[in-house]
């Protein structure tokens, strides 16, 4: 086991010894000078963000889904990533899953102890028939949460492939992964509160691994989420503008091909850009996989 006390997550920042002290404009500044070291050290990580954006985009081609593994606040930005991609990117909510320790009941209200089984992150696993065209991402912003590496040498064992999140280098989970992502972000304001500086770069961290995936796999067209779900009005009217913005249509001429074509946006934008009627539309983008550009093209 880790001594927490060695961790940069849980040293003291002696920028904020008087925390207790200061007026709100002090403790706001603060945070606010704090939370810039975040972008940096995201930044220093971006070979291997950007290897883990490739695997998660290859997992998707290979019919495999990409699934966040954490426990505590890691496991809930896990959670948060994972139930906005179906409305985003009109994927299933099979492609893009999060395991938190202690159950969905955990994201709401804590279930701390949950998260030193390391049979139980294994267990989890297995209950969601992992398989080899997997991509497993554990996420621990201290490095060494039992759970995660449980989850992590499951994954392993069954040839899927793996990466950690963790905000310590040479973290515990990082050697448990083929692929260590370790942003360090430093001493929090709240001493050990690792749901301000370190879960701010897990969460950026997760928002490039999710869309640089769904860009790969055709959910995008130039920067338009062209695969939205229609839900509400707001997102009713947000494929109308996306259809627009795409074509040069105006709303008239959106609200028609959206009908014809279902609902669809990226249908939608091939019919007006091709000059195609739906059927052919769809029957383009399928042979396409999806690709709006390569459909029209």
């Amino acid at each position: 086991m880790v001594d927490l006390s060695s961790l940069a997550t849980e040293a003291r920042n002696p920028r904020t010894m008087n925390l207790d002290q200061m007026t709100p404009q002090e403790i706001v500044d603060v945070m606010n000078s704090e939370d810039a070291n975040v972008v940096a050290a995201v930044h220093s990580q971006r070979q291997s963000i950007s290897l883990a954006v490739s695997w998660a985009a290859e997992a998707l081609r290979a019919g495999g889904r990409i699934l966040y593994v954490g426990a505590g606040t890691s496991g809930r930005l896990g959670v948060l990533d994972a139930v906005e991609c179906p409305p985003t990117f009109g994927v299933s909510p099979n492609v893009i899953m999060a395991l938190i320790a202690g159950g969905n009941g955990a994201f709401v209200k804590a279930k701390e102890g949950s998260e030193d089984s390391i049979e139980l992150g294994a267990e989890d696993l297995r209950n969601l028939s992992l398989c080899s065209e997997d991509f497993v991402i554990g996420l621990a912003a201290s490095g060494r949460t039992p759970y995660v590496i449980g989850a992590l040498r499951y994954a392993r064992e069954v040839g899927a492939r793996t990466a950690a999140i963790a905000c310590n280098a040479n973290s515990a989970i990082g050697g448990e992964a083929e692929l260590a992502i370790e942003p360090v972000t430093g001493p929090e304001v709240l001493t050990g509160s690792t749901r301000l500086k370190a879960g701010t770069a897990e969460k950026m961290i997760l928002n490039m691994i999710s869309t640089g995936a769904m860009a790969l796999n055709g959910k995008v067209y130039e920067n338009l989420m062209v695969d939205v779900k229609q839900s509400n009005e707001k997102l009713v009217q947000r494929a109308q503008n996306i259809t627009m913005a795409a074509t040069g249509c105006n709303r008239e001429q959106a609200v028609r091909a959206l009908e014809d074509s279902h609902g669809s946006a990226k249908v939608a934008i091939v019919m007006l850009l091709a000059g195609v009627d739906a059927a052919e539309a769809r029957a383009r983008l399928q042979e396409a996989n999806g690709y709006v550009r390569a459909a029209v093209g």
